[in-house]
């Protein structure tokens, strides 16, 4: 009992010492004296019962109190505070107390600072263990993953390059045999068009690969200049019509507040982005389903919607579908048409409308109830681009200023002023 009197003498100024030193910086928390006088309440039942066995509470809050941060960096703050009380412990007691008293104090709760350093030792060594072995886990199920999406994307291009080679391929091959056959030679145009659809498909699977990495190396450059959204949305459906009508389906472009602002853009990026938004909504509808292309204006943005009757998207695949072969499907029922029902594709057309969309400064993501053959719920893809209203170059700016207004600001230039 004499040692829990020894340390109730010495309480009131070993803790206001002990936050002095922690104020000035210590790698603790800031406004620790309630856990210090927490601290020194268990050490005086410690110490009574002759069991160090009651600081575990507060050592075991302690040493899982550590942030993520402090673990990666191998900082053990903990040890550093018990430290820090042992020795401020120690002075105090030689300050305020007599020598006996003292070294009283100090012989009996060094046992106690032993026994704490060797438990917060093994809890941060636990927490260090727990802390890398989540992080060896993760990056094991990252490389999983990057290892799935390789094989797949070999399958998948592999599909992809081979039936239009197989077409350039065959249509050569009767193109020679026939070219020499005067009376045939009217169907040559015939093989000739089929050759020139194959190569067309190898180069839009070229370019996608290309533009991925433009996007990936911060590299892809625009062309900024000045266009209304609802121009781009007729064009797209004028452009998209003879695919929708082969599916029978229904593709509808309501007019909305915002179709008139002149929004500074990529106009050949930004028709890019939204092809493949478009191209996905046709895919995955169902023949004889609808799809609606509308928008709003909101404070400092357009949002353009592409939303469709299909087939949906379940709430796994709505945060992966924007990634690089995001979704592949499989390739023994892969097609590589651009609008077949449920057709497949190396699966870059939504990563790289994604890339487009953000290098402007905007933002796109989907909503879908899930994945449902049956009941289609379909999906909504969300575009947000910024309003700008001038160009980011001085030169692009000028040069579609009206005349009108250019005069104006000429003249307000040179003129003298007027009394």
């Amino acid at each position: 009992m004499a040692v829990s009197t020894h340390l109730a003498k010495i309480r009131k100024k070993l803790i206001r010492r002990v936050s002095q030193n922690l104020a000035r910086g210590a790698a603790v928390r800031e406004n620790f004296e309630a856990q210090i006088e927490r601290f020194f309440d268990l050490c005086g039942q410690a110490l009574a019962s002759g069991d160090p066995a009651w600081l575990d509470p507060i050592l075991y809050d302690w040493a899982h109190s550590s942030t993520l941060t402090d673990v990666a960096e191998g900082q053990k703050n903990i040890t550093q505070l018990l430290n820090l009380l042992l020795v401020q412990t120690s002075e105090t007691a030689r300050e305020t107390l007599n020598k006996g008293d003292a070294l009283e104090l100090i012989t009996s709760v060094q046992p106690l600072f032993t026994y704490a350093l060797d438990k917060v030792a093994r809890l941060e060594m636990e927490t260090r263990v727990t802390y890398y072995a989540n992080e060896v886990s993760g990056i094991q199920q990252k490389l999983e993953r990057l290892d799935r999406s390789k094989s797949n994307f070999i399958s998948v291009a592999a599909h992809e390059l081979k039936t239009p080679l197989t077409l350039i391929e065959g249509y050569t091959a009767m193109l020679s045999d026939i070219v020499t056959r005067l009376e045939q030679q009217r169907n040559a145009d015939k093989l000739i068009e089929g050759v020139h659809t194959g190569i067309q498909r190898l180069r839009q699977i070229v370019d996608d690969m290309i533009d991925v990495s433009l996007i990936d190396n911060n590299m892809l450059s625009l062309n900024l200049q000045p266009i209304w959204m609802n121009h781009v949305l007729a064009l797209l459906k004028k452009n998209h019509d003879p695919f929708v009508n082969e599916r029978r389906q229904t593709l509808e472009v309501e007019k909305f507040e915002g179709g008139q602002e002149i929004l500074y853009v990529d106009p050949e990026r930004i028709y890019q982005a939204f092809q493949n938004l478009l191209s996905n909504a046709i895919k995955y509808t169902p023949d004889g389903g609808k799809i609606a292309m509308t928008g709003r204006l909101l404070p400092g943005f357009v949002e353009v919607t592409i939303a469709d009757n299909g087939i949906g998207i379940s709430q796994e695949d709505q945060s992966q579908i924007f990634e690089k072969f995001g979704k592949l499907g499989r390739a023994n029922l892969h097609s590589s048409g651009k609008t077949k029902f449920k057709g497949g594709g190396p699966g870059l057309g939504l990563s790289i409308a994604k890339g487009i969309i953000e290098a402007h400064g905007g933002a796109v993501w989907v909503e879908s109830e899930g994945y449902d053959e049956t009941k289609c719920p379909g999906s909504t893809f969300h575009i947000l681009l910024p309003i700008r209203t001038k160009a980011a170059d001085p030169r692009l700016s000028k040069l579609f200023t009206p005349p009108q207004a250019s005069h104006v600001e000429e003249t307000s230039r040179t003129d003298p002023p007027t009394a």
